[in-house]
């Protein structure tokens, strides 16, 4: 019912934001800025979905994430942005323009990174376990800012070409393919960017090791909450300047920022393989995996090849059942790992079992999928030249003696 109730709300404002918007701009401007805005959305959402597939997040949060951004935080941003200029405007005494220039350098900044912030915490407060690394930040934080960006580009965006309509512009030489060319195709990441700062700062708090200075765990979301603002700003301030000053800031600020975030995730992507390798072999010593299967499950290469050879040996089912093992055990791993640097999940006994319990009940289906994954059978050729028969053939054959004289017993397995 809650789950229910919060998606509902969300759909309120996505209809009024929207009805907002076309009332705003009219309802041929509104259609062609939906149509415009929407189309780097799929990519960027793949982009996201593709780095969270070592341990995915949540379907709820993911849905929450992105119409939180497209939904309540622009509904948010709309009225506080038109607030805040007004009272830019009474308190200065500035002029249109100089309001809209503080508006945008230092209100905006303010109230959006604020406004798609807000989903993070509620994430941070009400679904921690849920952030097991630093890349669930970087992704829930970057879908956020996609859902917010879709709905501004299309107020942008019908705005220019309503503009547009009303001189009778070519739209080769238009405010409308000025706008698409900036907002759709050079800076579609702008949001994504600025947004991961704070994803970043709450993910590290979610993550940090508990001790003397646990107490402190406020500073990084405050850290990354500042600088969203600050890049933001930066952003904004440049699109005042002359297309010399704008460029020079593209090049050399939102390049190289966007640049480390990247390089950042997909060093925190190899980090999520790293941890699956060496937190589950104490499961594979205690019997519940194979011992081959942490090393397979710590590859992104086995794990497809894993789902495919499922399919086609079982159907859809099969591998639904090799995708949920790789999942469960995943989230395994990151919760053996937090409890071994020292911030075990106060429900550690219960999620363990919990997750061991999925686990075993999909072994039968997914554990042969892996072994063959990673050991693939050699392919036999069509032909194979015989093979002479030897000179002095003898019987029986002489088998070299095992190591250590007799057959050995068969090794136990320990328990946890």
């Amino acid at each position: 019912m809650r789950t229910g109730g919060l998606f509902t709300a969300l759909a309120v404002c996505g209809v009024v934001i929207l009805a907002l918007v076309r009332r705003h701009i009219g309802t041929e401007p509104f259609l062609v800025g939906l149509a415009l805005a929407i189309l780097p959305v799929p990519l960027l959402v793949w982009v996201f979905l593709w780095l969270d597939r070592v341990a995915p997040s949540p379907w709820r949060n993911v849905v929450f994430a992105f119409s939180w951004g497209a939904c309540a935080a622009t509904l948010v941003a709309l009225f506080a942005n038109e607030y805040g200029a007004k009272l830019l405007a009474s308190t200065l005494s500035a002029s249109p323009s100089q309001t809209d220039r503080l508006g945008a350098t230092f209100v905006a900044p303010l109230v959006e990174e604020s406004a798609k912030g807000t989903a993070i915490l509620l994430l941070f407060l009400f679904r921690r376990r849920d952030f097991e690394s630093v890349l669930d930040g970087i992704v829930l934080s970057g879908l956020v800012a996609t859902g917010f960006a879709f709905t501004e580009n299309i107020l942008y965006l019908g705005n220019a070409f309503g503009e547009d309509r009303a001189l009778g512009s070519n739209f080769l030489d238009s405010t409308t393919a000025a706008t698409f060319i900036v907002r759709v195709l050079m800076t579609p990441f702008a949001h994504p960017l600025f947004t991961s700062m704070t994803g970043i700062g709450f993910a590290i708090a979610a993550t940090a090791r508990p001790g003397r200075r646990w107490r402190l765990r406020w500073l990084p979301p405050l850290g990354g909450w500042l600088l969203a603002m600050g890049l933001h700003g930066t952003w904004n301030g440049s699109s005042q300047l002359s297309p010399l000053g704008f460029l020079t800031v593209y090049v050399a600020v939102m390049i190289p920022v966007f640049g480390l975030v990247v390089c950042l995730a997909f060093w925190a992507r190899a980090g999520e393989l790293r941890t699956i390798r060496a937190a589950l072999p104490v499961y594979a010593a205690a019997g519940w995996l194979t011992l081959p299967e942490p090393a397979a499950l710590g590859s992104m290469k086995i794990r497809a090849t894993a789902r495919r050879q499922a399919r086609a040996a079982g159907g859809e089912a099969a591998s639904r059942a090799v995708r949920d093992y790789t999942a469960f055990a995943t989230h395994l791993a990151f919760l053996r790992a937090a409890a071994t640097r020292g911030a075990p999940a106060p429900d550690f006994r219960t999620r363990e079992a919990e997750l061991l319990h999925h686990l075993w009940q999909r072994k039968s289906v997914a554990q042969p999928a892996l072994l063959s994954a990673a050991h693939p059978r050699p392919t036999t050729p069509l032909w194979t030249p015989p093979v002479p028969p030897p000179r002095t053939p003898s019987w029986p054959p002489s088998w070299p003696a095992p190591p250590g004289g007799a057959y050995g017993g068969r090794p136990g397995r320990g328990r946890l």
